[in-house]
C-alpha cells in the first residue's frame, strides 16, 4: 500500500485510503480506482495496455455503482417521468430534494447522473442560463473523472452547448458542434446514432445563428446517413426529415416545407399512428408552413384541430398542448380575426403563468403575441406600455443580448412609432441597430430587418 502510495505521488492518496479501497465493502471512489488501476495495469508485463484496463474497470465500476442505491434509482424514475409528461419544473424539484437527501459520494455515477437529470429539466423549465452553467460543472467533473472522450463528457457537452444556444447564443453553438462532432466521430465512429444527432444540432445551432441555407444542406446529409444507418421508418430518421423540412422552409422556400411535412405526417400515420407525439408536432409544423405560403385560413384550421387532439391526448395544460394554442391564436389574428386573437393570446397568457410561470419564456412569448395583437386592433397605446414591459421582463429573465430580447425592443420601438412618435421610434432603433450589430453582426437578417425599419421612421419623422 505504501509503494503504491509513492508511486501515485504526493497528496494523490494515503496508504491507508489505498488500504480501505481493496478491504472495505463500500465502493471506492472512481478518482481513486482510476489511478489504482492505471498504476497497477502497467505493472503487468505484457498486459493490456492501461487505458483499456481503466476503461473496462470503469464499466465495472459503473454496473456496480448503478446497483448502489436503488431506491435513487426508482426515485430519479419517477421524477423523469413527470418531466415526460409535461412538467419539467415539478420534476426539477423532486430531483432537487432527492439529491438533498441521498448520501451519495460526489462522483457516485448516480449522482453525476442525477446532476445531470435536474440541468437538463432547468432548461426545459425555462431556465437556459442556469442549465448551462450547470453543465459547464458536469463537463469539468466528467472530464476529471472520466476522460475528455468519453461518452458521458461528450453527452454533457452536447448539452452545454445546446444550453448556451438556447439561453441565447447561437453561434456560440454552432461554433461548439463541430468539437463535439468530431469527437464523437473520433471515439463512436460515424454512423454512431449519438454521432448522428450531433450532427443533427450542428444543423440546427447553423440554422439559428443566421445561415438556414447552410443548415438545411446540413440536415440533408444527416437525412441521408440516418435513412442508410437506422432505416426509414426509425423514429430518428423521422425527427431528421422534420429539422430538414423546417430549414427548407426557413431558407425561403415554404411551399417545399408544406409539401416536405405533409408527407412526413403521412409516413408519422403510418409508423407510429395518430396519437404520438411526434405525429402531433409533425401536423404542427404542417399547420405553420401553410399559413407561411399564405392559406391563413388554413392554419388557423388545423391548429383548432390539433389544440383539440392535443387536449385528449396530453392534456390542457401540457406544454405541447399551449404551443398549439399560441399557434392557433397567431393564425387566427393573421387570417383577419384580431379580437380573436386577442383573446385568445390573453387566455393563453393566463394559463402559460399558472403552468409554466410568469418568467417562463413561453410566457413571455405569448406576452409579446399578445401586445402585437392589441397593436393590430387599434390599441396602439396599450402595445406600446405591454411590449415596454415585457422589453423590461425580458431584460431582467433572458438579458440584454437574448435575441427575443432584441426582438421585443424592436417591436417596442415599431409601435412606439405606430403611436405617433417617429422621433422616440428612431432612437430606439438606432441603439438597437447598435446592440444587434455588436450581438449578430452587420449582415445578420436581425440586423438588417431593423436597418430597414430604422430607416421608414427616419422618413416618417421628417
Amino acid at each position: 500500500m505504501r509503494e503504491l502510495a509513492r508511486a501515485l505521488g504526493s497528496g494523490v492518496a494515503s496508504s491507508s485510503r489505498i488500504h480501505d479501497a481493496f478491504t472495505k465493502p463500500r465502493l471506492p471512489a472512481w478518482g481513486l480506482l482510476d489511478v489504482l488501476v492505471a498504476e497497477l495495469a502497467r505493472r503487468v508485463p505484457g498486459g493490456e495496455p492501461a487505458e483499456l484496463e481503466v476503461k473496462r474497470f470503469h464499466d465495472l465500476w459503473d454496473a456496480a455503482a448503478a446497483d448502489t442505491s436503488p431506491e435513487v434509482a426508482a426515485a430519479l424514475e419517477v421524477a423523469a417521468q413527470v418531466a415526460a409528461d409535461g412538467d419539467p419544473a415539478e420534476a426539477l424539484r423532486l430531483g432537487t430534494q432527492l439529491l438533498a437527501a441521498s448520501d451519495l459520494a460526489s462522483d457516485d455515477p448516480q449522482r453525476l447522473e442525477l446532476r445531470q437529470r435536474l440541468a437538463s429539466w432547468r432548461g426545459e423549465a425555462g431556465d437556459a442560463q442556469g442549465a448551462a452553467a450547470e453543465f459547464e460543472e458536469l463537463v469539468q467533473e466528467r472530464t476529471h473523472l472520466l476522460g475528455y472522450d468519453h461518452p458521458d463528457t461528450l453527452e454533457c457537452r452536447e448539452e452545454l452547448a445546446n444550453c448556451r444556444g438556447q439561453a441565447g447564443d447561437p453561434a456560440a453553438a454552432a461554433a461548439a458542434f463541430p468539437v463535439v462532432v468530431q469527437a464523437r466521430i473520433r471515439v463512436q465512429g460515424p454512423d454512431h446514432p449519438d454521432t448522428l444527432t450531433a450532427r443533427e444540432n450542428l444543423a440546427h445551432w447553423q440554422g439559428e445563428a443566421g445561415d438556414p441555407q447552410g443548415a438545411a444542406a446540413a440536415a440533408a446529409d444527416v437525412v441521408q446517413d440516418r435513412t442508410r444507418v437506422q432505416g426509414r421508418d426509425d423514429p430518428d430518421t423521422l425527427r431528421a426529415r422534420s429539422r430538414l423540412a423546417t430549414w427548407q422552409g426557413e431558407a425561403g422556400d415554404p411551399q417545399g416545407a408544406v409539401s416536405a411535412f405533409a408527407d412526413l405526417v403521412d409516413h408519422q400515420l403510418r409508423v407510429q399512428g395518430p396519437d404520438h407525439r411526434n405525429t402531433l408536432e409533425a401536423r404542427e409544423h404542417l399547420a405553420r408552413w401553410r399559413g407561411e405560403t399564405g392559406d391563413q385560413e388554413g392554419a388557423a384550421s388545423a391548429f383548432a384541430d390539433l389544440v383539440r387532439d392535443r387536449t385528449r391526448v396530453q392534456g390542457p395544460d401540457h406544454p405541447d398542448t399551449l404551443e398549439a394554442r399560441d399557434g392557433l391564436a397567431h393564425w387566427r389574428g393573421e387570417a383577419g380575426d384580431l379580437e380573436g386573437a386577442v383573446v385568445a393570446f390573453a387566455d393563453l397568457v393566463r394559463d402559460r403563468t399558472r403552468v409554466q410561470g410568469p418568467d417562463h419564456p413561453d410566457t413571455l412569448e405569448a406576452r409579446d403575441g399578445l401586445a402585437r395583437w392589441r397593436g393590430e386592433t387599434g390599441d396602439l397605446e396599450g402595445a406600446v406600455v405591454a411590449f415596454a414591459d415585457l422589453v423590461r421582463d425580458r431584460t431582467r429573465v433572458q438579458g440584454p443580448d437574448h435575441p427575443r430580447t432584441l426582438t421585443s425592443r424592436h417591436n417596442a420601438a415599431f409601435w412606439r412609432g405606430e403611436a405617433g412618435d417617429p422621433l422616440g421610434a428612431v432612437a430606439a432603433f438606432a441603439d438597437l441597430v447598435n446592440d444587434q450589430i455588436r450581438v449578430h453582426g452587420p449582415d445578420h437578417r436581425d440586423t438588417l430587418d431593423a436597418q430597414d425599419v430604422l430607416a421608414y421612421w427616419k422618413k416618417e419623422a421628417k
